[in-house]
């Protein structure tokens, strides 16, 4: 095979004109994919930079509900305690005025129970003395007895209660 020299010359000479506009091209095409490249991998910084902020913003945010859920359950802990506290010194208080009112309930039971005794005692008295009528005995309107004694108008006054 027989190249004809002329033709591989011009050839040549267009391969060298081509060439350099092709390589042209293709730097700028690789320039322009490191361009895109570049552009793509700050973009993709500022993405992770953005997710790092986020998190780190959740994380404190759930920090800071995990603390206040802490302080609540703290501060009903507290209420329930000063609650039971109160309970308390209010059911002293209750009992303390109970036996309070019962010994005075029982004060006046016993002066209750003295006076009805003592009220006993006269109506024993004045029944035992009360009756010196016989059937036989009666009494005029003037108040004097049919056999001359008189008539007793003034039982004796029952005496005041005791009090204590």
């Amino acid at each position: 095979m027989v190249v004809d020299q002329n033709a591989a010359l011009g050839l040549i000479d267009e391969l060298r004109v081509a060439v350099p506009e092709e390589v042209r091209a293709a730097k700028r095409i690789n320039s322009e994919g490191e361009r895109i490249l570049e552009k793509a991998q700050e973009e993709a910084e500022r993405i992770v930079g953005r997710a790092q902020e986020q998190a780190a913003f959740l994380i404190d945010e759930r920090g800071l509900t995990q603390a206040a859920e802490t302080e609540s359950q703290r501060i009903i802990e507290e209420a329930h305690a000063d609650a039971d506290r109160v309970r308390a010194g209010a059911d002293d208080y209750a009992v303390n005025v109970l036996e309070g009112l019962e010994g005075d309930v029982q004060r006046t039971l016993q002066s209750i129970q003295k006076g009805l005794g003592l009220l006993d005692e006269r109506r024993a008295t004045l029944l035992a003395t009360a009756s010196p009528f016989t059937d036989e005995d009666q009494a005029t309107d003037d108040g004097q007895l049919v056999d001359g004694a008189p008539w007793d108008d003034e039982a004796e006054e029952p005496a005041a209660p005791a009090r204590t």
